[in-house]
């Protein structure tokens, strides 16, 4: 049996948003441990890194060219989608509550569809519109209405500039990947952006805080390197890699709105994980959220630009 792109994509892009939802779930015992949020997340994507690097120097191997022409696509991964969003993401949760930059922060698919709009002067399809209204629906039901409430407007921006660092990662996934495997994207992009982030730290714009005791998890109590090592295997390097394998096939905009099931297994992992309960209303927003994603059609992939060696004249 045969599989056809899209039906990859959407295996790709549902087990990414199952890996990114383990984040939360190991990533908060760290937290009440006395991690820093920026230390976290820096040491999470450099693990990340170095885990997929062996996949990506196997898959370069004999292709170093393609790294070059893709240059700005890893540019673009490595401080844009990786550091900056995650920089502005955890700035933001330092003045507003989280469950608020979450909210404003996933609604990078309803970005995409409004910068379609206004780019191409053509209305979206009644049915991107509806599916987008139900899984901005079901979003707010997931996180919580009282995410509504916020104050600090710097903690909103930062919120807003993460969503468009979120919106930036699925488009520039979903680019021709012009002979760079998606492995190779994310392992770079995700080494850049480490290296980024701890440049960050060492300025001391946010605080670099790690702690090196067992931390509270299932019940128990756990060495600090096994949720860590959760997060940066599961919940980094093999997110990121079938996020952009899958947004490469399925194109930026359903791919962005796959990515919100991100936080229907976040709930799922922390009620599993931490023992927090699932409302009534977080299920059925998660059906409203699915109901929704039905409802996006898939994008035409781009045409991938092959680039032509020239040729040496025939000698005669």
């Amino acid at each position: 049996m045969r599989f056809s792109p899209k039906h990859v994509g959407l295996a790709a892009m549902v087990l990414s948003a199952v890996s990114f939802g383990t984040s939360g779930a190991f990533i908060k015992p760290l937290l009440e441990a006395g991690w820093s949020p920026a230390a976290a997340v820096t040491v999470r994507a450099l693990i990340g890194g170095v885990v997929l690097l062996p996949f990506v120097l196997v898959a370069l191997r004999g292709r170093w060219p393609a790294l070059w022409r893709a240059r700005w696509r890893v540019l673009g991964m490595g401080l844009v989608a990786v550091a900056f969003t995650q920089f502005a993401y955890f700035a933001a949760i330092a003045r507003i509550p989280v469950s608020t930059a979450l909210l404003i922060e996933y609604l990078a698919p309803l970005l995409l569809v409004l910068w379609a709009w206004a780019t191409t002067r053509r209305m979206p399809r009644p049915t991107v519109l509806l599916g987008s209204a139900l899984a901005v629906a079901g979003l707010v039901l997931v996180i919580g209405p009282g995410a509504l409430q916020a104050v600090d407007p710097l903690g909103l921006a930062l919120a807003f500039a993460a969503a468009i660092g979120c919106a930036v990662y699925f488009v520039v996934a979903a680019r021709p990947a012009d002979g760079l495997p998606p492995v190779a994207l994310a392992g770079s992009g995700l080494l850049l952006g480490g290296l980024a982030l701890a440049a960050v730290g060492l300025t001391g714009v946010l605080p670099f805080e790690t702690v090196g005791r067992s931390v509270p998890m299932l019940g128990g109590t756990a060495p600090w390197w096994i949720p860590l090592g959760v997060v940066a295997v599961a919940g980094t390097a093999v997110a990121y890699a079938t996020g952009i394998a899958g947004s490469a096939r399925l194109g930026s905009r359903l791919a962005s709105f796959l990515g919100l099931l991100e936080v229907v297994f976040a709930s799922i992992f922390a009620w599993l994980v931490l023992g927090e309960s699932l409302t009534l209303p977080q299920l059925f927003g998660g059906a409203l959220i699915l109901v929704g994603i039905a409802s996006i059609p898939a994008e035409q992939p781009a045409e991938p630009v092959v680039a032509v060696e020239p040729r040496e004249p025939a000698i005669r």
